[in-house]
This record gives C-alpha cells, sequence and structure tokens, in this order.
C-alpha cells in the first residue's frame, strides 16, 4: 500500500502540469481569437439570442470576460478537488473536514459561475421574470459544475484503477503475458483521452474513431508482440509470414467490427470510414511497430545475455586468481619470517613484515565490502606509511609530516578511497638523490573529512619500469567518489612541474 500512495504521489507531479499545459493551450487559443478579430464576427456565441430579445450584445462584457472567468474558476476547482481534496479524503485524512471543504468548493464555485452567467444569459431578464430568469441562470451554470463534478469522478476511478494495477503489474503478467506495464499504460492514456472527447463534446465520428482504432491497436500490438511474432519467427520468411497473417486477422475482424460499429452508431456510412481507417491504421502503423519494437527487445535482450556471460566469465577469472592466493598459507608465512626476523633481533624487517601482514588482511577481507570503518581504513593508511618509513627514514633527503586523526570514529567510508593518493604521492614525490617532501593532513570535523596530501614531484629515471604507466589509481579514485558521493565531495588537484597537491573532502553519513 506505501509503494500504491508513493506512485500515486510520483504521477501527481505528472498530472499536474499535463493538466496545466493543456489548460495553458487552451487559454492562448482563447485570447488569441480575441486577437485576431473573432469580435468581428457575426455568428457569435449567444448573441442570437440578444439580438431576438432587442437587448444590446456586447463581445467583451456578455461574452470575451465571463467566459475567461467560468473557464479559469472550473479549472481552478479542478485543481482543488483532483490535488487537494480528493486525495486526503481517499487516504481517510480528516474526512469530515475535507467533505465539507469539497461542498465549499463547489458552493463558491457555483457562486462565481452564476454571476458570469448573468452576464452571458442577460437576455433572459427581459424574455422572463426575474425570478424565473434568476432561476435559469443558476441552473446552466450549475450544469457545468455537475458535468465537471461527474467527469472528476469518473477520472478519479480511472486513475486510482490504473495506479493500483501499475503497484501489481509484475503479479499480472506472471499470469497474463500479454498484459504489460506499457499496455496499462496505453489503455489510461485511451480513457482519459476519450473522456475528454465527451467533456467536449466532440463530433461523432472522431468519437468512434477514437474508441474503435486504439483499442483494436492496443490489443493487436500485445496479441502480436506477444504471441504472433514469436510463433512466426519460426517460419522461413518470418517477416513475410507476420505480415501476412497480420493482414488476414485484421480482414477476418472487419466485417463482425463493421457490424458493431453501425449498431452501435446507427450511422452506416460514418462506421464504413472508421472501419476503413483502423484497417489502414492497423496495417501501416501497428503491424510495423510491433515488430521493430520486439526486434528491438530481442536486441537488447542478446546484448544483456552476452554481457551476463562476460561477467561471469570475469567472475570466474577473478575467484580463480583469487583461489591461487592460499590466504592461511600466506599469513602462516609472514608469521614465520616475523618470528625469524625477532629471533635475529631484525626488529625493523619484523615491523615491515607484521605491517605487510595487516595491510593483505585488509585487502583479502574488508576491501571487498561497499563500506568500511573509517578507522580501518585509516589503519590501513598508517600501515602504509609505516612500511614507506621503513625505506625512507634513513635518507635525509626525504621528509615526511603527516598528521592523521586515528580515533575512533562511527563514521564509515568506501574502502580504499584514500591510499591512492599516497601512493601517488610516493611513486612521484620520492628521489634519494634530490630533496623530497611529503605532507599528508587527514582530519575529521562537523562529520566532514578533510584529506590533504602535498608532494613534490621529480623526473622518472629513463630505466624506471612505470615511468610510463599514465596513474589510472586517480582516475579511477574520481570515478569512484562520483557515484558514491555525488554533491557529497569535493576534490582540488594542483599540478606543477615541481609539486603535486590534493585537497579532498567527504562529507560522512
Amino acid at each position: 500500500m506505501i509503494d500504491f500512495f508513493k506512485k500515486q504521489g510520483n504521477f501527481a507531479k505528472f498530472e499536474f502540469w499535463a493538466f496545466t499545459t493543456g489548460f495553458a493551450f487552451m487559454m492562448l487559443f482563447f485570447v488569441t481569437g480575441w486577437m485576431n478579430g473573432d469580435a468581428m464576427f457575426e455568428d457569435q456565441p449567444f448573441k442570437y439570442y440578444f439580438e431576438k430579445a432587442n437587448v444590446p450584445y456586447s463581445y467583451y462584457g456578455n461574452y470575451f470576460f465571463p467566459q475567461l472567468i467560468h473557464h479559469i474558476t472550473l479549472f481552478l476547482t479542478f485543481l482543488g478537488l483532483n490535488f487537494l481534496i480528493i486525495p486526503k479524503i481517499i487516504k481517510r485524512q480528516a474526512t469530515l473536514k475535507n467533505l465539507l471543504l469539497l461542498l465549499l468548493v463547489l458552493v463558491a464555485s457555483g457562486a462565481i459561475l452564476t454571476l458570469t452567467g448573468v452576464f452571458s444569459r442577460e437576455y433572459l431578464y427581459t424574455t422572463e421574470t426575474q425570478q424565473r430568469a434568476n432561476w435559469l441562470v443558476i441552473m446552466l451554470s450549475y450544469e457545468d459544475l455537475v458535468q465537471l463534478s461527474f467527469m472528476l469522478i469518473i477520472y478519479t476511478l480511472i486513475k486510482y484503477a490504473w495506479l493500483y494495477l501499475l503497484s501489481i503489474v509484475d503479479a499480472i503478467h506472471k499470469r497474463f503475458r500479454f498484459i504489460t506495464r506499457e499496455a496499462i499504460v496505453a489503455a489510461f492514456i485511451w480513457l482519459i483521452v476519450l473522456l475528454l472527447l465527451l467533456a467536449v463534446r466532440a463530433e461523432q465520428g472522431t468519437m468512434m474513431g477514437w474508441a474503435v482504432i486504439i483499442p483494436y491497436g492496443i490489443v493487436f500490438y500485445s496479441f502480436a508482440f506477444h504471441k504472433l511474432i514469436p510463433d512466426m519467427l519460426t517460419r522461413p520468411r518470418p517477416l513475410l509470414s507476420y505480415v501476412l497473417r497480420s493482414a488476414w486477422i485484421i480482414a477476418l475482424i472487419f466485417l463482425p467490427l463493421l457490424l458493431f460499429i453501425i449498431a452501435w452508431s446507427g450511422m452506416p456510412d460514418t462506421a464504413i470510414g472508421v472501419g476503413m481507417l483502423n484497417v489502414v491504421f492497423q496495417l501501416f502503423v501497428t503491424v510495423p511497430s510491433a515488430w521493430l519494437l520486439y526486434k528491438r527487445q530481442q536486441k537488447g535482450n542478446e546484448e544483456v545475455t552476452v554481457l551476463k556471460k562476460e561477467l561471469k566469465q570475469s567472475t570466474a577469472n577473478i575467484d580463480f586468481l583469487r583461489s591461487q592466493i592460499n590466504p592461511h598459507f600466506l599469513f602462516n608465512a609472514l608469521n614465520t619470517l616475523y618470528g625469524t626476523a625477532i629471533q635475529e633481533n631484525a626488529e625493523r624487517t619484523g615491523e615491515g613484515i607484521q605491517k605487510l601482514g595487516d595491510m593483505m588482511r585488509f585487502m583479502l577481507q574488508e576491501n571487498m565490502q561497499e563500506k568500511i570503518s573509517l578507522s580501518r581504513e585509516i589503519d590501513y593508511l598508517q600501515n602504509y606509511l609505516a612500511l614507506q618509513r621503513l625505506r625512507t627514514d634513513n635518507n635525509p633527503n626525504v621528509q615526511i609530516q603527516t598528521s592523521i586523526e586515528s580515533r575512533e570514529t562511527i563514521f564509515q567510508i568506501a574502502p580504499m578511497l584514500l591510499i591512492p593518493f599516497v601512493e601517488n604521492a610516493f611513486k612521484h614525490g620520492i628521489s634519494f638523490r634530490e630533496h623530497s617532501h611529503i605532507k599528508i593532513n587527514l582530519e575529521i570535523k562537523d562529520r566532514t573529512l578533510y584529506f590533504d596530501v602535498y608532494n613534490s614531484k621529480h623526473n622518472r629515471q629513463n630505466n624506471d619500469p612505470e615511468k610510463d604507466k599514465s596513474g589510472v589509481g586517480l582516475e579511477n579514485v574520481r570515478q569512484r567518489l562520483k557515484l558514491l558521493y555525488p554533491n557529497r565531495h569535493e576534490l582540488v588537484v594542483r599540478d606543477t612541474m615541481k609539486e603535486f597537491f590534493i585537497h579532498l573532502t567527504i562529507q560522512l553519513a
């Protein structure tokens, strides 16, 4: 039920802008009609009745402005009922209060429509008694309001039935394959347009065409997509077989459909026109559309299948490589080397082996998780720095300064986000023959992580195996930050000939 009302809320935004845009276009046509000189037309609404009653007629006073207010009132009434009052009544939120508010809105709207009706039907006060004229104006004004209310009730029933069907469409599709989300959406649009055509009293030919051709197309499309096309693909010439079979089905149904339209409308000529138009529409629109969309979906499914196969192969390769690294063997071997180093009083070697073991344990275990404790990420960073210090501490040309806040934190972070910047600093910032420096600062303040790495830069030797490597690690971190912390991070990079600096901030959850 929660998902149902969530979908209702998402649809309400689209619904509001769709109706508002339609009303804006209607008002645009109404106003531009006046600007283009409709005021000079002889055949104007109500003008005949004014002239017959020998009452002076004003285009603006008796038609334009009253009708403008009339349309705006009906539209605002629709907005208030459809988006504010009715949803609360359906959700049973202050039901009595909203029912009274609904009645108040209808009465207020009726009063405004009655006032505009007095100007539009001023001639009635000459041909009828004042009491009867008032009664006729009120009745005619409330007629549009009653029609709006009736249409709104039907629209509300259709809308909520449609939203409910969308919320359970997956379960329905499992039982009836031809009922899809697209078919339900198409049926909803068809019903709403049909309702609008009824509201504006469209001509019978248009009504018949929309009432017959579109649902026929929806049904035929679903049948072709889920039954006819898959069956025809087994034939030697699938496209030709599909077109011929479709034409045969459309021709077979033509006569019963034509008789139904004639019986429904009582207009044989119009029925024949609608029937012929239906044949043309289905043959030249629905039939090719179903084929093209089916082939497009088939191609997409094939691409997804290939990608899944490649992903499984890649996963199998990774699992195979990971299986070659027996963690127990590696850690036992490192423990043995660590014990040997302690026995031989090689404390620095033992410390390096211990740090390396901690780092390998982190990479084999915690690096596979989506999020880890920020403290563990900092521990890994500290171990990496400790290993690097073993080879740089005895060199006076290298200066390493660190200020890393390592207290326990409640925050979590994606693993291996910080270390690439430090690895890059040691890769490009250390030279045992020239003065080198690396400064690293990490602090957490107000739920935000601040991380700075500042290092010197040196030209790599020609015999360096990594001289020509592009440093994809930093680019990888950029992409991960965009995916994992959108609008929650800032990365500033300053790169010169002699120095490299990065400033990273991450808003921690």
